[in-house]
């Protein structure tokens, strides 16, 4: 498990875009048969892919954390991008097709990973929080997530947004998930942009075609930084940061957060006019 430290504002005013990835950018989270795990001191929390083909992946429990099992102090929320896979929680199988969620809560003791079919694989993108109360396991599919509509072709980002894990959905002590998808034809999102400076997000783009890049913007709002993303990266988003991106096509990404509350509409907007 990689570990990654804090970066203030100021750092990052002088980072070069090798820094910047360096800090930021998480590339190679869906390996074929392997798990991959990023710990971001920046709330504490854990993420990683899982791309299991003809064998049962387990998640591991990483000497870092200094417990008996992965779960014993965290949370962790799961959601499937590809094949139809099964994840099996202390001997409970979980069936997730492509954009099922499943929440699984302090005290899960066993946890694995399987596709349904090799040349279809599930591609299984994970986050993981610290956790004081055990909430019960429980699995989502995108059409029970409450979809809303939101932006306008006219302006190229009418997207549509799908909450999993949050106040009003699945309970859980401080992971917030879900995903948006952009119609054909959209390509910005997260505009008009935001910061929330009582909690961390991580952003991971799938459906992205393999020629096509997405403009991550980053940095204080006045001081804008961006990261060039390819499909199934992730970059971690500082709570003193902006959180937007525009593709070369359209495309999905999983939002997840963790910090201080758990309110969605927890948000300093921004005007465009005040970015720089």
């Amino acid at each position: 498990m990689e570990i990654r430290f804090q970066s203030s504002a100021k750092e990052v005013k002088g980072m070069s875009t090798d820094e910047l990835r360096a800090n930021f950018l998480i590339s190679s989270l869906m390996k074929p048969n392997e798990i991959s795990l990023v710990y971001s001191h920046f709330d504490r929390i854990i993420l990683g892919g899982v791309n299991p083909l003809e064998q049962k992946i387990f998640l591991p429990n990483e000497t870092e954390l200094k417990a008996d099992y992965f779960l014993q102090r965290r949370e962790i929320g799961i959601i499937n991008t590809g094949g139809d896979g099964v994840v099996e929680a202390d001997g409970v199988q979980y069936e997730l097709k492509k954009l099922d969620a499943l929440y699984l809560g302090k005290g899960t003791k066993s946890v694995s990973f399987q596709s349904n079919a090799k040349d279809n694989p599930a591609f299984f993108f994970l986050m993981s929080t610290t956790a004081h109360h055990t909430f019960p396991n429980e699995k989502m599919n995108k059409e029970e997530a409450s979809p809303i509509k939101l932006g306008d072709a006219a302006t190229a980002n009418l997207r549509t947004i799908y909450k999993y894990i949050h106040e009003d959905g699945i309970k859980s002590c401080q992971l917030v998930m879900g995903l948006t998808l952009l119609d054909a034809g959209s390509v910005w999102n997260s505009v008009p942009p935001h910061t929330h400076t009582r909690r961390t997000e991580i952003y991971f783009y799938f459906d992205l075609p393999e020629v096509q890049r997405t403009f991550h913007f980053m940095g204080e709002p006045k001081e804008t930084r961006h990261l060039l993303i390819a499909n199934y990266e992730a970059v971690i988003s500082p709570p003193w940061s902006v959180h937007f991106g525009c593709g070369t096509s359209n495309y999905g990404f999983i939002w997840g957060m963790a910090g201080e509350n758990q309110a969605f509409t927890d948000m300093d907007a921004l005007a465009l006019s005040e970015l720089k």
